[in-house]
């Protein structure tokens, strides 16, 4: 680079110095044809007014004398030829226009000049007289400072390269170093490099200082913050088995109480049917209300034990996951509902075709709360609707449920799908409070989500994916 700039800087400088040279040199030859012209013009006056062509060309032939001059011709104030030199120099020359009030005119051409200038004769113009001159030795003058030139700036571009050798090696070769060394930092992250300038130089040494202390404190920094992750890791390695452990444990805890609550309330429902198989035959006035009450939180006792099942075997069951129709699940399901109340008016529409990959076990858990709450929210109508269907949108398909029944508040859309967390009163509708946290739970294993869309007294739709599009 520095040679480039240094060679491009000498060029223009040996330019400018030839083009100087030659301009100057071309001015001054024209500057004495003028005054050799000047002389000629002052000994031609009295030639001319007293019409001595001999005199005026003799005058002329002076000119022999000058190398450069090729042609010189003297006109009268008429413009009419008067003398020449040589014999036929005259037809070489294009007489020039000397403009108002000047003696002198010029025409240059490379090195080809042409010079006029006025013959005065006691302050009146009496003719004019032309010389033109192929200023040869010009050419010759310019070669040879063009070739002094030249070798002047050659020794100039040979110290410059010389300079700038032993300044690549003082200094620029450690910055190069430097940067190579930086470029291996970076490259590697190996911030256990430094860099040895081999050099003295104050400012050197202080950037090397800075940028190996630089290094140095990298390497601290992410040695601890090796260590630190690998701690980080072990106690979030340690917290996870034990909430794993933990999980397990209560999942397991959850599981062995509901199921051996079972066995309890199977006798006490079956005890409650003989009691109230004989207050058949007993009179209307001695029935006891409290038997159908145990009745009814028998019943209750025995659908949150079968919730807290399905919430368990919903992060516990192994995923068996397979192409499922699920338009026709949900057909089955309201196909019973429909057969356990009869009285209920409700329009079913099932859209066909929706299928899914999934586990058809924990499936059906999911479209049984999603549809049994759309008809229990549905039952304060006379005449309700419940829908299923999906819709395909980007890479993935969307499934909802969807009823016209009491709806909800859509601020309190987050509570739905947390354990028993409920929006309505039991004297609303019955429930536990479980249903849609074990569907949110089944479609997270499913790599899917679920969320709620509804209006108070306008019903709610309950959408979710699955994560696996449908083989």
């Amino acid at each position: 680079m520095n040679a480039l700039v240094s060679g491009i800087a000498l060029l223009l400088a040996y330019v400018s110095f030839v083009t100087y040279n030659l301009v100057t040199a071309r001015e001054a030859a024209v500057s004495s044809l003028n005054g050799e012209a000047q002389i000629i013009g002052t000994n031609s006056a009295l030639a001319i007014l007293f019409n001595d062509k001999a005199s005026a060309e003799m005058t002329l032939s002076a000119l022999s004398n000058s190398k450069d001059v090729v042609a010189a011709a003297i006109y009268t104030k008429s413009g009419e030829l008067f003398a020449q030199y040589p014999a036929s120099g005259a037809a070489s020359i294009q007489p020039l226009a000397i403009p108002s009030g000047a003696r002198n005119s010029s025409f240059k051409s490379g090195i080809d000049v042409l010079v006029g200038s006025q013959i005065i004769y006691q302050g009146k113009p009496v003719g004019v007289v032309y010389i033109q001159a192929h200023l040869t030795g010009l050419r010759q003058q310019a070669i040879r400072y063009a070739g002094i030139t030249g070798v002047i700036l050659l020794l100039c571009l040979g110290v410059a390269l010389l300079v700038g050798t032993v300044f690549r090696k003082l200094l620029s070769e450690p910055v190069v170093g430097l940067a190579r060394t930086a470029r291996l930092v970076s490259r590697y992250r190996d911030y256990s490099l430094r860099f040895d300038p081999g050099q003295s130089y104050d400012e050197l040494m202080s950037l090397t200082e800075a940028f190996n202390e630089m290094l140095a404190e990298i390497q601290h920094r992410d040695v601890a913050l090796e260590q630190g992750r690998n701690e980080l890791e072990l106690r979030v390695e340690e917290r996870t088995a034990q909430l794993r452990a933990a999980n397990r444990e209560l999942e397991s805890f959850s599981y062995t109480v509901a199921h051996d609550l079972r066995g309890p309330l199977e006798i006490i429902s079956n005890i409650c049917y003989i009691l109230r198989d004989q207050a058949r035959h007993l009179p209307v006035d001695a029935s006891d209300p409290m038997l159908a009450r145990l009745g009814a939180s028998v019943g209750e006792m025995s659908d949150l034990i079968e919730d807290l099942l399905n919430l368990s075997r919903a992060t516990s069951a192994g995923l068996h996951q397979k192409r499922l129709d699920l338009s026709d699940m949900a057909s089955a399901i309201l196909a019973d509902l429909a057969t356990a109340h009869p009285e209920r008016n409700v329009k079913t529409l099932v859209q066909q075709g929706c299928h899914a990959n999934a586990d058809k076990g924990l499936m059906q858990v999911v479209l049984q709360n999603l549809l049994r709450n759309a008809w229990k929210f549905t039952g304060h109508k006379e005449s309700a609707r419940i829908e299923f269907g999906c819709t395909p949108e980007s890479s993935q398909t969307i499934y909802f449920v969807r009823d016209d029944g009491a709806g909800f508040d859509q601020r309190m859309a987050d509570r739905l799908f947390k354990p028993f967390q409920r929006l309505h009163t039991e004297n609303e509708f019955s429930g536990t409070g479980i249903g849609l946290a074990t569907v949110q739970r089944i479609i997270a294993r499913h790599e899917g989500r679920v969320w709620a869309e509804g209006e108070i007294g306008r019903g709610a739709t309950i959408y979710f994916t699955l994560g696996s599009p449908a083989p």
